[in-house]
């Protein structure tokens, strides 16, 4: 993010227009609808303000680059042309913000594309690069964003400082703001019934008790919550209600930055995962931090990649949480296995083909050895094992082992669903090697004949006809 959304107040003092034209007549009719007090240097002489409001535009005359900027708090140029580039070196010795239309140098501030629902305002930019974009994604939330949004934000500030004396804890107080916005107190304003709106919020007597607290304090909750393997629009919309209501967040390593930056930005972000090279705070300290925080009130997620119940340790957790008496919920991931599956084209059961599934973890080569391979020798089940690749030699002994054949397919498919994802494919003999080829993980072992059917398969069997065309050549 190169450019950080701020929400300028245009009434604060006046604001210097250099430029003519229509572009220049569409940021005049853009300042003064958010109440600015505009200052105009007409480049071409022409101050036509037909169609727009002239109350609160001040036409100036003479060179701009003489103007008195005492009080002045932006300039903007459109439509001005060279001027705008000596403007900016000017501003910028004064230390105004300033914007020259269309060329991001010689600007410190850009307009974004802009979402006005009276007291609520969405800006969406894409840092100069493309404003059709901005564009494209502001007529999205447009068709979302409900007509009466602002009137809700207006109608919650007229009883800002009543509750405020009501509830005094901080925590509570969100908290009973967001029953009122997503209850039905918040779709009557939203449907244009304010009044009724209004007798429905003064008749909560007991304020605290109403945003879920007790003895003016707020009740503490954990949730556990599946990130999944790593695309952040991967995250099912409970996940992300969850991160955005968060007041503490506990993630693992394996918990990407894209998904972790979907929490609430104000939200603490505490790292109790497990490190590679490093033991990490253990799973007791892991249990008595969300006990902790939930006992304080706070609203905890503990994030997890993949899915909390798939060796994610998640039902010691539920244990450790039942046994404190601690209000708990889940919310399932997307675990690394599907993500795999399906990044990758590679189905976990085809008919006829593979019919059972087997998950299981081997971190480390003592986690393979007490296997029973035995037990996965059927040729119509898939193996799909998590942190397999440290073990791997130890995997491929095993089975061979117990039976199953040196050219059964397998894939080694590593950050699965992020962009760096990666994959190598081969036969059970070939396991080592392939994950050799993978420029680290974490990685999924997918172990079965349904790896034939997947897409990095089909450059394999190319890449042995080409070998064995070769081989019989020379």
């Amino acid at each position: 993010m190169r450019y950080l959304p701020v929400f300028l107040d245009l009434q604060s003092g006046p604001v210097l227009l250099v430029g003519a034209g229509d572009l220049a007549r569409a940021k005049l009719r853009l300042l003064t609808s958010a109440g600015a007090r505009v200052r105009w240097y007409a480049t071409d002489g022409n101050h036509d303000l037909s169609g727009i409001d002239a109350a609160r535009i001040e036409i100036a005359e003479g060179d701009p680059l003489a103007a008195d900027l005492k009080g002045v708090i932006a300039i903007l140029c459109a439509g001005a042309g060279d001027i705008g580039v000596a403007m900016s070196a000017r501003a910028k010795a004064v230390g105004l913000p300033i914007n020259v239309m269309d060329d991001l140098v010689h600007s410190t501030f850009i307009f974004p594309a802009i979402v006005d629902r009276g007291d609520v305002v969405v800006a969406v930019g894409t840092g100069g690069a493309s404003p059709v974009v901005a564009r494209r994604v502001r007529e999205k939330i447009e068709a979302v964003l409900p007509a009466r949004i602002g009137d809700l934000a207006a109608f919650i500030g007229s009883f800002r400082k009543s509750i405020h004396a009501r509830i005094p804890e901080f925590a509570l107080r969100r908290r009973f703001w967001e029953r009122i916005v997503d209850g039905p107190i918040g779709a009557l304003v939203l449907a244009g019934r304010k009044d009724e709106a209004e007798k429905a919020l003064n008749e909560i007597s007991d304020a605290p008790a109403f945003a879920g607290g007790e003895a003016g304090k707020a009740n503490g909750h954990v949730t556990l919550v599946g990130a999944g393997p790593g695309d952040p629009d991967l995250l099912t919309v409970k996940a992300l209600r969850a991160l955005q209501d968060a007041d503490v967040v506990f993630y693992d390593e394996l918990v990407s930055a894209e998904v972790l930056d979907r929490a609430r930005r104000d939200a603490a972000r505490v790292p109790v995962g497990r490190r590679v090279g490093k033991p990490g705070i253990g799973q007791d300290a892991t249990n008595k931090l969300l006990i902790e925080a939930a006992r304080a009130g706070q609203r905890a997620v503990r994030l997890k990649g993949g899915d909390s119940f798939i060796f994610g340790r998640g039902g010691e957790e539920v244990d450790a949480l039942r046994n404190a008496g601690v209000s708990y919920s889940i919310i399932p991931g997307i675990t690394a296995g599907l993500g795999a599956a399906a990044q990758f084209e590679t189905p976990l059961t085809y008919r006829q083909e593979a019919l059972r599934i087997t998950f299981l973890t081997a971190h480390k080569a003592q986690d393979a050895e007490a296997v029973d391979w035995s037990v996965l020798t059927d040729k119509k089940m898939t193996v799909v094992v998590y942190m397999g690749m440290t073990a791997a030699p130890t995997i491929r002994d095993g089975m061979l082992a117990a039976g199953r054949s040196p050219r059964t397919p397998v894939g080694v498919f590593a950050r699965v669903t992020r962009p760096d994802a990666q994959a190598a494919v081969g036969t059970l003999d070939q396991l080592p090697e392939l994950v050799k080829q993978i420029d680290g993980g974490p990685a999924i072992l997918i172990i079965g004949d349904v790896v034939a059917h997947s897409a990095p398969w089909r450059n394999f069997e190319l890449n042995e006809v080409i070998a064995n065309l070769l081989e019989a050549a020379e």
